[in-house]
């Protein structure tokens, strides 16, 4: 079973342009999610991320990072309203807690949540996208000249995660196997025995890579320059993406406010800074042509 977030080579632009570019467009995006508080900019930066990965061919990968990133803004809004208690409209006196003492819900502790929830899923989202579109091996070879045993820890990651993913899934089916009569199977020995092969998996890998010389110190060889067209696209999206952030940042864009009250503001300079970062998503776009 492959997860949703492995590499999958396509003929795409993003998967086209070089490491650098591709991770310059959507850490933009994830620039503005902490940059900017307005709900709208952070909706036009998670829209722009989901576009970008479904015009990738990485669809999969972006319905898979949004159940998680909702799952966990989701959980980010209830400790949000449990523990602070800021905020002068309050939904709801629950009372005397043992550990968090006098718990009042308010409107604007929510409203809070919400926004830490939505800029965590943004860049899920946007991490979805990277390991879903952008090659590790060309990564590696990227960084190579810079830190060569950083890039190989980086690649292992990269291509470890949607194997223990994998793993994980594998597990689950293989408890749901055993019949209606054997004793159900929690997460907690599920867990253990993830662990346990992601262990045993890495003394493999450590083992394979020290039979392989990479221990040792070889010398340095060229590193190929791969250009592609469709770099410039993506640099330039990422600089409007970062220049209009800046800009409508200076102009008052992020007028937004949690407490004591909630002040939302809708002005030209947020409609401005929310169109431009939403329409970088079609920076992965390409037109379909006839075939010579």
């Amino acid at each position: 079973m492959r997860s949703p977030f492995a590499y999958i080579p396509r003929r795409g632009p993003l998967q086209s342009a070089r490491p650098g570019a591709a991770v310059t467009y959507l850490g933009a995006l994830v620039v503005v999610a902490f940059l900017y508080s307005s709900p709208f900019v952070l909706l036009a930066a998670g829209a722009a991320a989901c576009i970008a990965g479904c015009l990738a061919g990485a669809s999969k990968a972006v319905r898979a990072s949004l159940r998680m990133g909702l799952a966990l803004a989701l959980l980010i809004v209830v400790v949000e309203a449990l523990v602070v208690d800021r905020g002068e409209t309050v939904l709801l006196r629950a009372g005397h807690w043992p550990i968090l003492g006098q718990v009042d819900i308010t409107l604007e502790a929510i409203v809070a949540g919400t926004v830490v929830g939505l800029r965590a899923a943004v860049t899920i989202v946007a991490f979805a996208v990277y390991s879903a579109c952008v090659d590790p091996d060309r990564v590696t070879r990227a960084l190579r000249p810079l830190a060569a045993r950083s890039a190989l820890t980086a690649t292992l990651v990269s291509r470890l995660v949607p194997v223990a993913a994998a793993d994980a899934a594998r597990l689950r089916d293989a408890a749901r196997l055993r019949g209606p009569g054997a004793a159900p199977v929690g997460k907690g020995p599920l867990a253990r025995r993830l662990l346990a092969g992601s262990l045993d998996r890495s003394v493999d890998v450590a083992a394979t890579l020290e039979l392989r010389g990479y221990s040792l110190s070889g010398r340095r060889l060229e590193q190929r320059r791969e250009p592609s067209r469709h770099d410039a696209r993506f640099y330039l999206a990422a600089a409007a993406v970062l220049a209009a952030a800046i800009v409508g940042k200076s102009l008052g864009a992020d007028d937004f406010h949690t407490y004591p009250t909630i002040q939302l503001g809708l002005g030209p300079a947020t409609a401005a800074v929310s169109a431009v970062v939403a329409a970088s998503g079609l920076a992965p776009w390409r037109r379909s042509g006839r075939r010579v």
